[in-house]
């Protein structure tokens, strides 16, 4: 994951937000909470809202504001009209980004433990 920013582009990420491997946050940019941003993805210059679902391989681009509870399809490139709506697809991502979460939350604490810093 790469998160960077032009001068002065505010890149802000709110809490128990996921990001996985290969993506690039490039500010100006602001992800809520509870967001799951899937592999190779790459947001710039977008507000992404509380709840959100970008799956794999998005693109989303030049949005103020990708609606909360927004989702997006593998491959699908988001201007400023924001995302298509899919209630299965949303459900789905949610899901994902659940299990995302509680692993990752895992593996921190498995870390912590290798370092004896409970």
């Amino acid at each position: 994951m790469v998160i960077h920013s032009k001068a002065g582009g505010l890149v802000k990420i709110g809490a128990n937000t996921s990001i996985a491997r290969r993506s690039i946050v490039h500010g100006p940019c602001v992800v809520g909470e509870n967001v799951f941003i899937g592999f190779n993805s790459v947001l710039f210059d977008c507000v992404v809202g509380n709840g959100s679902v970008v799956r794999h391989n998005s693109v989303v681009e030049h949005c103020e504001v990708l609606r909360e509870f927004s989702y997006t399809f593998d491959h699908q490139r988001s201007f400023q009209s924001g995302t298509r709506q899919d209630r299965a697809g949303f459900s789905t991502g949610q899901r994902l980004f659940r299990i995302r979460t509680k692993s990752n939350h895992e593996l921190v604490r498995g870390y912590k433990k290798l370092q004896n810093e409970f």
